[in-house]
Formats: C-alpha cells, sequence, structure tokens
C-alpha cells in the first residue's frame, strides 16, 4: 500500500479543492439473478457474474476438498504448484479468480469486500453439495485470507472446517504512515482512475526469481493498480481486527520473516486479537518471504499444509510451529526489521 507517488504541496492543494469531484468507483454488480451453480472451468454467483475456476482432483474420492483464494493483483494460477501438489496427496483443490482479478469480467475494478466474502461462502456451500462428507477448508494467501476472515465474520463458522491464512492482508489505514493514509483517501476521491505500481520500492514478494519472471510476463497479473482498488483493499484490511474473533475453528496461520509486503507489527497486533481458544496455531518460517508457497522453500512448506490437513492438531514437520506463542515473531516489532520499518 505503499505505492504512492509523492506530491508537491502545490499539487495537495489543487487536488484538495477537487475532492469531491469524483467517487471511487465499484463494479456494477451483474444483471441476472440466478441460483449459484459451478459450470465447468467456472462458477456462476446469485447475480450471474462467471468466475473462472481450476480444480486439481485426485483419483478416487478425496480425502478432503480445499478452497484456494488467492493475493491481491494476482490470480488463480497463484496455486498451480500447491494445486498439484495436494491433489497427488489425496485433497481435492479449487482455485477461482476473485472479482476484479485474472479472467473476470469488470478486471481492475474493485468489487467490494462483502461481496468478495459473499463469494467465498457461496462457493464453500456449492462445494459442500458436490463433495458431501468430506471435510472443506478454506486457503486463503494474503488478500485471500483477509477475504475468508471477512467471510467468517458475516456467515459464522458452520460452512468450513478448517482454514489456512498464509500472510493474510491485516495491514489496516490506522496502521500506515499519515501521509500514505491521506495521500491514499485524497487520490481515490479525486483520481479514482489514476493507476500506480510499485516499481522503485525496492519490495520483494518472494525469494524466487523464476515465480517472479513467470508473474512478471503473465499478462493476467495485474501490474497497475486503480488507486480505488487500493482504496478498496484497505478498507478490507480495516476490518481485519474486528473479524479476527471470527477465527474460531482450526486454523493454521503461516508467515514470513522476511516478509516485506505485510509488515510485522499490524500482524503481531491482529494476532494478539485473535480467540484465545486454542483453535488456531503459528508457524513462522524465518528465512520465507510473502509469497511462502511460491518461495524456494516452498516444499517445506507445502509439507506443513499436508500434515496441519491430514491432523489440525499434529507437529508441522518443518518445526516452525509457534503454536499460540506470538514471542517467536513479535517480540520485536519495535525492531530495526524490515518489516518495522515498513510500519512506520
Amino acid at each position: 500500500m505503499s505505492n504512492l507517488p509523492a506530491l508537491p504541496a502545490a499539487g495537495l492543494l489543487i487536488l484538495a479543492l477537487l475532492a469531491g469531484c469524483a467517487s471511487p468507483r465499484l463494479q456494477t454488480p451483474g444483471q441476472a439473478p440466478q441460483s449459484p451453480h459451478l459450470a465447468g472451468d467456472h462458477a456462476v454467483m446469485a447475480d450471474g457474474t462467471r468466475l473462472p475456476l481450476t480444480v486439481w482432483l485426485p483419483e478416487g474420492r478425496p480425502r478432503a476438498v480445499v478452497l484456494a483464494l488467492h493475493g491481491f493483483n494476482d490470480y488463480r494460477a497463484a496455486f498451480a504448484e500447491t494445486g498439484r501438489y495436494l491433489a497427488d496427496l489425496g485433497y481435492a483443490v479449487y482455485a477461482y479468480d476473485q472479482r476484479g482479478f485474472g479472467e473476470t469480467e469488470q478486471r481492475g475494478l474493485w468489487p467490494g469486500a462483502e461481496v468478495l466474502a459473499d463469494d467465498a461462502w457461496a462457493l464453500a456451500g456449492l462445494l459442500r453439495v458436490l463433495h458431501a462428507d468430506v471435510p472443506l477448508h478454506g486457503f486463503g494467501e494474503s488478500m485471500g485470507g483477509t477475504v475468508l476472515l471477512r467471510a467468517l465474520a458475516r456467515h459464522g463458522t458452520d460452512w468450513l472446517d478448517g482454514v489456512v491464512l498464509v500472510a493474510p492482508a491485516v495491514w489496516g489505514r490506522d496502521r500506515m504512515p499519515w501521509y500514505q493514509r491521506g495521500g491514499l483517501w485524497l487520490l481515490a476521491h479525486t483520481l479514482p482512475w489514476l493507476e500506480l505500481t510499485g516499481r522503485g520500492l525496492g519490495l520483494r514478494p518472494t525469494d524466487n526469481k523464476e515465480a517472479l519472471r513467470r508473474m512478471r510476463e503473465d499478462p493476467l497479473v495485474i501490474k497497475a493498480t486503480r488507486v480505488d482498488a487500493l482504496w478498496g483493499m484497505a478498507g478490507l484490511m480495516d476490518g481485519a481486527l474486528s473479524d479476527a474473533a471470527a477465527l474460531a475453528l482450526p486454523s493454521l496461520i503461516l508467515y514470513g520473516g522476511q516478509d516485506e509486503i505485510i509488515p510485522r507489527t499490524p500482524t503481531c497486533r491482529w494476532l494478539a486479537a485473535l480467540p484465545r481458544n486454542g483453535a488456531w496455531r503459528l508457524a513462522v518460517y524465518p528465512d520465507g518471504w510473502h509469497m511462502l508457497t511460491r518461495d524456494l522453500q516452498a516444499d517445506r512448506v507445502h509439507a506443513d499444509l499436508a500434515a496441519w490437513l491430514a491432523d489440525p492438531a499434529a507437529p508441522l514437520p518443518s518445526g516452525t510451529d509457534a503454536g499460540t506463542d506470538l514471542g517467536r515473531l513479535c517480540a520485536d516489532t519495535a525492531g530495526s526489521t524490515p518489516q518495522a520499518r515498513n510500519s512506520q
């Protein structure tokens, strides 16, 4: 969220005078009411919106089903390696393009946090019917994790058997520097169509150069983001603290010690707000980055994921399990780490 351009004082004054002339734009809802359903390579929501879908199926009856939600500006291909890995172990993985991303219509426009959450809930309901009597788990990366949190807050917890959150996007506006928060509001309400990139920030989402190259060359990965989409994403993250109480079901939270995208300080603040009932577990990878399932050490993360899916109470093979003890991650959040610096 820190890719806001520096503006001279005169420019800020002009934008301030223009405030109110424009508003953040949201997607137009679909106009074809119908029952949500699966249709081969896509899912159809209640308003007729089509969400492209990729499925990795095991041979025979799956041990469990995983509904995968990608991160901001990404799309369902983010789970290609994870999907194949889990399918080989007997799990069915369903990954879809969330509205505004990938191959969906109105790509690049923010659909609204509640709409994203309701889509996840509706898709889970379809998978419950398709795979009756099989455990169903949500698996969200970054923004996808925060969407799952919002869905749990809106719809309760009985529609999922468990949740895996990979570096959930919990960096609300109240934890951003004032100039980022104010600049984002100003641009979103004056130049909502303005597109920004993260070039020049020097932030790395992963240590896997090949994965980064594929993303740069993939036309379905959004490279330039509308300001009003950034504003919408910030609004989704704003609710993370209040949505934390909804995580009252078996949950595995994964975080990389080198994450430069979602800072450690707001992550620790969110973790501290989680229910203290022991249903969730934290795994910290000291050498891990933001996109843990695509890092160079992704095999360790995948092994942990498979172990947790088989038994949420079992030890993680990597030995990164911190349980509900936040000391391993949060003891030095005021220090000089990249994550702490990013949150100042």
